[in-house]
């Protein structure tokens, strides 16, 4: 099962699943169904648009986002979809804050819904430092379906990662 390293975790009645499905040759299927097209968020003035929007629809009075931006330098492999960065400074007598989320470039072509909840989990990074039960909450907030496009943007790159882009 080392082919699954993106699901690691998961329990081995689900591996077993996904394994069947890749062993038959349905993978790129199974997504193609879910998600037949990808989004049109591709540069990085777009990209921090679409975030704030969704900022100010359910974080409205947080610090504003410095930037946003996709970022070639994220590897996927070393299990980051994306990076928050919140970083205080004093500059003379003014306090200055700056918010900043990369997502991996990987996720420039990808279906809409991945996008959305990479960037729903770097926002609540904002609110809430740790993965824990306050974290997923407000990430649920954001996206009701957190959980299950999270789970499939795992079998995304799981078929990227043995197979190629399904997109391609």
């Amino acid at each position: 099962m080392s082919r699954l390293k993106y699901l690691a975790g998961y329990s081995d009645e689900t591996l077993n699943q996904v394994q069947n499905i890749i062993n038959e040759g349905r993978l790129k299927e199974v997504l193609l169904k879910r998600y037949p097209d990808t989004h049109t968020v591709r540069t990085d003035t777009a990209l921090y648009q679409y975030t704030q929007h969704i900022k100010n629809e359910y974080m409205g009075k947080t610090q504003p986002l410095s930037r946003v931006s996709y970022d070639s330098k994220i590897k996927v492999i070393q299990h980051a979809l994306g990076q928050h960065h919140y970083i205080s400074r004093v500059q003379g007598a003014k306090l200055k804050t700056v918010n900043e989320i990369k997502i991996a470039s990987v996720f420039r072509t990808a279906p809409e819904a991945f996008l959305k909840m990479i960037v729903v989990h770097e926002l609540a990074h904002f609110k809430e430092k740790e993965h824990n039960k306050a974290f997923y909450q407000l990430c649920r907030h954001m996206e009701p379906n957190y959980h299950q496009y999270e789970f499939d943007l795992r079998l995304y790159l799981t078929q990227v990662d043995l197979f190629g882009d399904i997109y391609s």
